[in-house]
């Protein structure tokens, strides 16, 4: 696989906002489709990257993925505690899904998060129907902690985001 993981740069928060916006709503993460106002926080990579470090999945000039990386303590954060980095938003553009690229951004967010000093867990949350992803956190030495399920919008009440943590 000749994939590389790097930084976003600036030239590429467009097209990473568009693989991220249409990840979601193709495979239905969205309770309210194209009327979703996550989708303009999806969509907002120049945002994401002005408080935390998003990664992305390129092939030949090519972005194929991304990551939002959350330091210990980034404004970005929303299930992480003190000396807990945080992992969103992980997208692949469904035409380059199924080469290990979730998996390649994932391992690329746990290093940054091992080479933090302090850092003492990498924390994230998913959908219950996100079942590839959940594979490959698990298979990464995730594990699940419902203690910190959470729902982002109360009003809503069947939506409950999973949470995984790994101890580094």
């Amino acid at each position: 696989m000749d994939i590389i993981i790097r930084p976003a740069a600036p030239d590429e928060y467009e097209t990473l906002g568009e693989i991220t916006a249409r990840a979601y709503l193709q495979d239905g993460l969205l309770d309210f489709g194209d009327d979703d106002a996550y989708l303009g926080e999806l969509r907002n990579v120049a945002k994401r990257a002005a408080a935390a470090e998003v990664l992305v999945a390129v092939e030949r000039d090519r972005v194929l993925g991304g990551v939002t990386f959350v330091p210990d303590g980034g404004p970005m954060a929303d299930i992480a505690g003190p000396g807990e980095a945080e992992m969103r938003m992980l997208a692949v553009d469904h035409t380059a899904r199924g080469r290990g690229i979730g998996e390649a951004l994932v391992r690329a967010c746990v290093e940054r998060a091992r080479a933090v000093p302090g850092q003492r867990g990498l924390v994230l949350s998913t959908q219950r129907s996100m079942h590839t992803a959940h594979r490959i956190y698990e298979r990464l030495g995730f594990t699940r902690s419902p203690d910190r399920d959470w729902n982002p919008l109360p009003h809503l009440d069947d939506l409950t985001l999973l949470t995984y943590q790994l101890t580094l």
